[in-house]
C-alpha cells in the first residue's frame, strides 16, 4: 500500500483516501460516482452492460420470430412455364 501511495501524487493520494473513508462510512454518492466512472470507461472501450446485452438479445429474438412468421405465411408459388 505504501508503494502505491508513493506512486500517486499528494493530491491523488488524498482523493483516494477521502474516497476510501467515504466508502467505509457507507457514502452512497461515492458508489454512484464509481459506478458512473466505470460505465464511462466501459463505453469508451466498447463494452456493454448486462442490461444492454439483454435488450439486444430480446430484439434479436423478436426479429427472428417475425421472420419465421413471414416465412411460414409465404405461400409457395408454382414455377412459371
Amino acid at each position: 500500500m505504501t508503494e502505491i501511495l508513493q506512486r500517486l501524487g499528494r493530491d491523488e493520494a488524498k482523493a483516494l483516501a477521502d474516497e476510501l473513508v467515504a466508502l467505509w462510512r457507507g457514502d452512497s454518492s461515492l458508489g454512484d460516482r464509481a459506478s458512473a466512472r466505470l460505465a464511462g470507461i466501459f463505453r469508451e472501450v466498447g463494452l456493454v452492460t448486462r442490461e444492454e446485452l439483454d435488450e439486444a438479445e430480446l430484439k434479436i429474438a423478436q426479429l427472428e420470430h417475425r421472420l419465421r412468421l413471414l416465412e411460414n405465411n409465404r405461400s409457395p408459388t408454382p414455377p412459371t412455364p
